[in-house]
């Protein structure tokens, strides 16, 4: 294959290179530690991963003492092995969110090697930074979700794809077992983007018509057959219900279903939220298809990424769940197509979206430090009441370590927007940059208050203090998976679906004003709390009366 490689007129340098990393490696390594599990994906995802702690149980993921089959078990493994590795020196939750750290390293290092491969030896950065720089990664991409494995798989899919028409065998690897890293995240979807993608690209293009090509594909099949055959293999041999279960229920039956009753509003959902989601790429990504549409034919390292990116929005747009956070995969080959348009991007542009960032962002950390101040001196503005009624029972304390960390990170950020030369190149980096710093303001200031309100620490030690010595067993009411995690591994409260009215405690979850629906004359309540704040989860636990 012969991409097209334009010259860089502003070369990296060792000392760059270095200070590119660096940013990368603050944006990655803030925010994996120092905080509990939070709701929704993070605390479910932990409780996955605590229960298979404490069973021993690494085959069948469970969610307090339950099976629970909605995906295999990649990143639930690699969060257990992380969290036993760094324990006692890291709680157990910070351990295993570090498995969110290895796997977005894995992603944008595959998307450097792409961007390098596909543009130029200088634009393997330019693909990195401008895939952190998107607004849709920086809260997920520190969360313990599944989906930062699929992003893996997908990154490391795509590099095999560049290497398709020249090295048979590295693109088979590199496709082979990015599809089956893919599949051990969330299943199915990673098997299905291949078949589509694989199929595209030469149905689109003619260049891709090519014997290399189709023996890349075959080669990829035996790397990719142990991830896809092994873990279900393993299950169906302990349970074939469970397998099906998963199989169907969660997956393929499920698909089924939805397909049945068609495409609705939802379907859109990307196509509306992607302008911010993959914002600053997007408009750029757009930008360089647009120039180039007259020459795509000829423009290989366009198609891929194209292709790509159309194969997985029509993919994700119809599937049963529509979420957001599904979007991830997509940032991906938008990533790629905005790399490509730093050479063509005239200075005009990349000048105004450089001052639109450097405005926004320093307003931004102006606001969070002045915040922050009115909290801990306790002034009258009205930002800080509005803080105090969001979080009543707050009290906020000097901590100097993230006080130093934070005005560290102030000064570096106001040196290098200022250190860094007028190019093309400056307005991603600026904004990578500045998307970092309200990231470590937010981890290090607002730590403490966010985790004030997030974790469900407190109320759960409130409610084990309020539990008979003796009971049979819990039973728990409109309880979500994340509480259910939480109410685990904070105070080893099991609640169960009591479907036949055995357990003497019921826990039930709603709202502040609703009533729930006991009979008080045989239920007494003994507990009433939420957490800090919250004025949506409210818990009530009752115990029956014996008479």
């Amino acid at each position: 294959m012969y991409f097209i490689k334009p010259t860089d007129p502003y070369p990296i340098t060792p000392a760059k290179a270095v200070m590119l990393g660096l940013l990368c490696l603050i944006w990655l390594g803030t925010g994996l530690v120092g905080h509990d599990p939070w709701k929704h994906d993070d605390a479910y995802s932990f409780g996955l991963i605590y229960s298979m702690l404490q069973s021993g149980d690494w085959l069948v993921p469970t969610l307090a003492s339950e099976p629970f089959m909605d995906k295999p078990p990649l990143f639930y493994w690699t969060g257990a092995a992380f969290a036993k590795l760094f324990f006692p020196l890291l709680p157990l939750h910070d351990g295993a969110r570090l498995a969110s750290g290895f796997y977005m390293v894995l992603t944008l290092l595959f998307m450097g090697l792409a961007g390098r491969k596909l543009y130029g030896e200088n634009r393997g950065w330019a693909a990195a930074v401008i895939l952190i720089g998107c607004l849709g990664m920086l809260v997920r991409a520190h969360e313990m979700i599944t989906d930062l494995t699929l992003l893996a798989g997908c990154a490391m899919m795509l590099y095999g794809f560049i290497h398709s028409q020249a090295r048979v065998l590295r693109a088979g690897f590199w496709i082979g077992t990015g599809v089956g890293i893919g599949f051990m995240s969330k299943g199915f979807i990673a098997p299905i983007l291949f078949v589509l993608i694989a199929a595209c690209l030469p149905a689109f293009f003619k260049i891709w018509r090519t014997r290399h090509y189709f023996n890349s594909l075959v080669i990829a099949t035996p790397f990719a057959l142990p991830w896809l055959t092994i873990w279900p293999w393993l299950l169906y041999q302990h349970s074939p219900q469970l397998f099906a279960d998963w199989a169907w229920t969660h997956n393929i039956g499920n698909w089924f279903s939805y397909a049945k009753s068609g495409p609705n509003t939802e379907s859109f959902y990307y196509l509306k939220n992607l302008p911010w989601l993959a914002w600053p790429a997007l408009p750029l990504a757009i930008w360089v298809v647009w120039k180039s549409r007259k020459r795509l034919a000829q423009r290989d390292d366009l198609q891929l990424p194209l292709v790509v990116f159309g194969v997985m929005m029509a993919t994700l747009s119809f599937v049963p769940s529509i979420e957001e956070v599904f979007a991830l995969p997509m940032l991906l080959p938008i990533a790629l197509l905005a790399t490509a348009s730093l050479s063509m991007l005239k200075r005009g542009a990349a000048n105004a979206l450089d001052s639109f960032g450097l405005m926004t962002f320093a307003l931004l950390a102006i606001l969070m430090w002045w915040g922050w101040a009115g909290l801990l001196l306790n002034n009258q503005a009205k930002i800080t009441h509005w803080l105090k009624d969001f979080q009543p029972e707050f009290e906020p304390v000097l901590d100097t370590t993230a006080f130093t960390v934070a005005l560290i990170a102030t000064v570096l950020w106001l040196v290098m927007v200022w250190r860094v030369g007028r190019s093309m190149r400056r307005a991603v980096v600026n904004w990578a940059a500045g998307m970092t710093l309200i990231w470590v303001l937010a981890m290090t200031l607002w730590l403490p208050w966010l985790d004030s309100g997030k974790s469900y620490r407190g109320m759960v030690g409130s409610l084990q203090l309020s539990l008979p010595q003796k009971y049979r067993c819990i039973a728990g009411e409109h309880v979500g998976e994340s509480q259910r995690a939480m109410l685990h591994y904070f105070g080893n409260i099991i609640t169960q679906h009591d479907e036949k009215h055995r357990c003497d405690l019921r826990l039930i979850q709603g709202d502040k004003l609703s009533k729930p629906l006991l009979d008080e004359s045989r239920w007494e309540k003994i507990w009433e709390g939420s957490r800090k704040g919250d004025k949506n989860e409210h818990y009530r636990l009752y115990q029956r009366v014996v008479r």
